[in-house]
């Protein structure tokens, strides 16, 4: 569930709470029971886990290989082919 950051505009604490995302917003403040709450925009970030991630959130672009690069068939009469 994510974690909600709000602050109350009366005693200007600032608070989390974990939610649901279709959970309403908190209106009262915990602290003061001030109705003058917000929630705040602030910067999240998660952790990818499992097969099929990488460390820097990016595949490693595979260099390509001889083989995988089509041959140019041989001039007739070039003498550099």
């Amino acid at each position: 569930m994510p974690i909600y950051e709000y602050r109350c505009n009366d005693c200007k604490a600032v608070f989390e709470e974990i939610q649901k995302f279709s959970d309403e917003p908190i209106k009262v403040c915990a602290l003061c029971s001030g109705k003058n709450v917000e929630k705040l925009i602030s910067q999240s970030s998660f952790v990818l886990k499992g097969t099929g991630w990488y460390a820097t959130d990016y595949a490693k672009k595979d260099t390509p290989k001889e083989s995988d690069t089509p041959s140019k068939p041989p001039c007739a009469g070039c003498p550099s082919c």
